[in-house]
């Protein structure tokens, strides 16, 4: 019998086993470049002049194009040949190792770039003939906790990478990933648009994205141990660090706010669409529209009619029944075909619209079926020419063989619950043959029929 102390030794022991794979597992110091390397490779990318400069201005370009014309493919492109992560973490690398000289020489080169960016995107929105704001676009002016978090993580795994000996494909990566360049472009639409709300979304969202990755640098070049500049003053060091916590605060708290809004609004839209669908489920009346304007303080349903009128005591009824869909402070506007403040111009082309939705989905549908139908045609058109083929084919070596059919068979397999499809070949012979004849032609049917199994039954 083991005493108390043996199990608690050899449980000491199991803990330290386990927390040495862990740490082994988790080190991030195997494979990492020297420090100075790592160094001297973040400060050759902080630079912009140049090719660089060049290679900035086509990108800016192209993921402008790709906002453009809401092109998800473009943008990428123009994000994976975009230089803006060298000064980005140039700054987070001088905070990092108390360099002043970095830190400034990244700020001073990643306000040219944001200068140069916004400068030309603002000139090509200006002259593009198409100015409607996209999807795309539209992603990039509301920023939120979450883009927060998509850059600090996308920070970290950019500078552990930028710290190994073999680079990999992460830092491309964290520049899509963050979308460092697109928001820039939708700040310059912003400006040629006049549009204030665009502009300061989208640079927002640029704000968020640099503070964050220049943090997650300074986070593992602190955890890593990379040698530090030793300051002069001490007084100076511990004011860096407090700009660093003002600005991580500043950034952080208004995108908590506009995720929290955003939040609040997808659950109202939901209950919302839930409620119409629930109340406004009629027999003989349709709805064409429905719109829904949410606000903190006063949202709106608005819901188009056709078909038999709704009684007004019974609209007041249901608009009494927000309030067990959660929808507090939510107003229903109920719009019926004869009504004096009812477009019928909207109306119609509301009809119509819906109607013209509902027929492509259904000649679409059938387009499908019409091409399943088509395939399987064709299929059985090739495999009954392909008989009297086969048949002349192992006429040739098999004499015996008198008669001989091979098509495709469903065979449902009840073990497992699905369907198989299977060639079934019937082989009749004058003289029934050997065990090594029929298989002889059953290889040979699957090779000429290139199937991966064949049902042969021989007669």
């Amino acid at each position: 019998m083991q005493t108390e102390k043996q199990k608690l030794s050899l449980l000491s022991e199991k803990i330290a086993a386990l927390l040495t794979f862990v740490k082994d597992r988790f080190d991030l110091h195997e494979g990492k470049e020297d420090e100075i390397e790592t160094i001297v490779y973040i400060k050759k990318n902080v630079e912009f002049r140049g090719a660089n400069l060049w290679i900035l201005i086509f990108a800016i370009f192209v993921a402008s194009v790709g906002l453009n014309v809401n092109s998800t493919a473009v943008i990428i492109g123009a994000m994976l040949i975009s230089p803006l992560m060298g000064p980005i973490m140039g700054i987070g690398m001088g905070a990092g190792i108390n360099d002043f000289e970095l830190i400034k020489k990244s700020l001073k080169n990643l306000g040219i770039a944001v200068l140069i960016s916004i400068m030309t995107s603002t000139l090509y929105f200006s002259f593009t003939p198409l100015n409607e704001a996209q999807s795309e676009l539209l992603a990039r002016t509301e920023p939120t906790i979450w883009d927060v978090l998509i850059a600090l993580f996308g920070g970290l795994a950019g500078i552990i990478a930028g710290s190994r000996k073999e680079k990999s494909n992460a830092i491309p990566g964290v520049a899509i990933a963050t979308a460092l360049m697109p928001p820039l472009c939708t700040a310059g639409y912003g400006l040629a648009t006049w549009n204030l709300y665009y502009f300061l979304g989208a640079f927002y969202l640029f704000f968020i994205n640099s503070v964050f990755i220049s943090l997650s640098t300074y986070l593992i070049v602190r955890f890593m141990g990379f040698p530090k500049k030793e300051f002069v003053d001490a007084q100076r060091e511990k004011k860096v660090r407090n700009y660093i916590t003002i600005f991580i605060l500043l950034t952080v708290v208004p995108s908590i706010y506009l995720a929290y809004n955003i939040v609040r609004r997808t659950i109202w839209e939901k209950s919302a669409k839930e409620f119409v669908q629930t109340e406004f489920d009629f027999p003989s009346t349709q709805i064409v529209t429905s719109n829904y304007r949410y606000a903190p303080d006063s949202s709106v349903i608005e819901v188009a009619l056709v078909g038999q009128r709704i009684p007004n005591d019974e609209i007041s009824i249901i608009q009494k029944k927000t309030a067990a869909f959660k929808l507090n402070r939510t107003y229903l506007i109920v719009k019926q075909s004869g009504d004096s403040g009812m477009d019928m111009n909207t109306l119609r082309s509301d009809v119509l619209k819906d109607l013209y939705e509902r027929n492509e989905a259904m000649i679409q549908d059938k387009d499908q079926k019409i091409a399943f139908l088509e395939r399987e045609v064709a299929q059985y058109a090739a495999s009954t020419g392909m008989v009297s083929d086969l048949a002349r084919e192992a006429r040739v070596n098999h004499s015996d063989l008198t008669s001989f059919s091979i098509n495709r068979s469903v065979v449902a397999n009840l073990t497992e619950n699905r369907q198989d499809t299977i060639m079934v070949a019937i082989a009749t012979f004058s003289d029934k043959p050997n065990v090594s004849e029929e298989n002889r032609l059953k290889e040979w049917l699957k090779v000429r029929t290139k199937a991966d199994s064949i049902a042969l039954i021989v007669r």
